[in-house]
């Protein structure tokens, strides 16, 4: 671990909470002129997931801080005019198109191991009849290229998906859009522009830039919250971090050594906060230590845990107040109702809170009334109906 220099600036926990919340876009007047493609830039990283409930979660991002953004117009925002592509960060996530060249190292990576998890049978045919088809074709997804299933194992890929996502994995493909959730593959000469599209970045200097924006993303964070936000290793935060222009700072409460943009520390954050429902994938509490650490409380996604062991429900979304996290509800739709199948509030002043944002949600997914079906208790199932009535 890096020898930290002792550090200059102390931060009271509810100073670090507020540098935190701005850096993610919660406090302060939202940009609405730059948009979705705005919050991508200033997040640097939207995460992707399957799960689809009251929205995919990459829709649930730019909602939670711009409000009730047309999802097809997020869609469009992501996935047009070369502005961003998909690729491993935090996880499978969206990113702006000007982080090509600082995931080269990754690219490297996966290029010197030879393969990911599956094992190409012929991987020089495999590999060359998909370049030559997009090359031939033009952008096609796994079923355009042959299919992606052939019954068998891992997952039942085909030998084409399993060469498709091979060069994904090391930059001879890019996937610059998807289609019905499907990805779409093109070649990095088409889907990245000229001045972006080189790896000619060594890997200290790709990682010097990832923790410097990651950073900039965080606001304020230990080692451990900075290196997660692109899944750097501790070693290759301590690699960097000096060069970063990140500040050491120490933050009253946490046990750990802490770094802050300076820009961040340079004027007190001040504004109006967002009151909202956030995924459980958004990276304001992605990182359950971190969210824990902040704001007190502690969250998890119960989506792949047995129906029976849930505690909050599948796709609990945490609710946002204030500046804190207030309760949590797991939604659901039934024709034009959005459905509360279960929340649960953190004090009964959250109530109003809590009924605004599921009638903001409800209104941006085309639903006209809400129900609540299920509380932690009755006296909150209650003052929630009562609040939505009386909006």
């Amino acid at each position: 671990m890096t020898t930290v220099p002792p550090p200059t600036v102390s931060l009271s926990a509810d100073e670090a909470r507020r540098i935190a919340l701005r850096a993610q876009g919660f406090l302060g007047a939202p940009d609405r002129r730059g948009g979705v493609r705005g919050v991508l830039r200033h997040l640097g990283a939207v995460q992707l997931d399957t799960i689809s409930v009251l929205a995919r979660s990459h829709e649930l991002i730019p909602y939670a801080r711009l409000g009730a953004v047309g999802r097809p117009a997020v869609e469009a925002a992501y996935w047009s005019d070369r502005h961003a592509f998909e690729y491993w960060s935090h996880a499978a996530c969206i990113l702006p198109i000007e982080e090509w060249p600082h995931f080269a190292f990754r690219r490297r990576a996966r290029r010197a191991r030879g393969h990911r998890w599956h094992v190409l049978q012929d991987k020089e045919r495999s590999t060359r009849t998909v370049l030559e088809r997009l090359r031939a074709e033009g952008p096609l997804t796994s079923t355009g290229l042959g299919g992606a299933k052939n019954g068998g194992e891992w997952f039942e890929w085909s030998e084409t998906k399993i060469a498709v996502e091979w060069l994904l994995d090391t930059g001879e493909v890019v996937c610059a859009e998807r289609r019905g959730w499907k990805r779409v593959y093109d070649l990095p000469e088409r889907a990245v522009p000229d001045a972006l599209l080189h790896d000619d970045l060594d890997d200290r200097e790709c990682l010097r830039r990832l923790v410097a924006l990651a950073g900039r993303s965080l606001g304020v964070g230990t080692r451990a919250d900075i290196a997660d936000y692109h899944r750097l290793g501790g070693a290759q935060f301590d690699a960097v971090v000096e060069e970063s222009g990140l500040v050491p700072v120490e933050v009253a409460g946490w046990s750990k050594p802490a770094w802050a943009d300076p820009a961040a520390l340079g004027s007190a954050p001040r504004g109006r906060h967002r009151t909202t429902l956030l995924s459980p994938f958004d990276s304001l509490v992605w990182d359950r230590p971190r969210t824990e650490r902040i704001f007190g409380f502690t969250h998890r996604l119960e989506a792949y845990v047995p129906k029976p062991k849930r505690i909050h429900g599948y796709f609990a979304m945490p609710l946002l107040a204030g500046g804190r996290l207030r309760g949590r509800m797991d939604p659901a739709r039934e024709g034009t109702t959005l459905v509360a199948r279960q929340l649960s509030l953190t004090h009964p002043a959250a109530a109003r809170p809590m009924a605004e944002a599921l009638r903001e949600a409800a209104s941006w997914v085309g639903c006209d009334t809400v129900r609540v079906e299920r509380a932690g208790t009755a006296a909150e199932a209650a003052a929630v109906t009562a609040e939505l009535a009386a909006l």
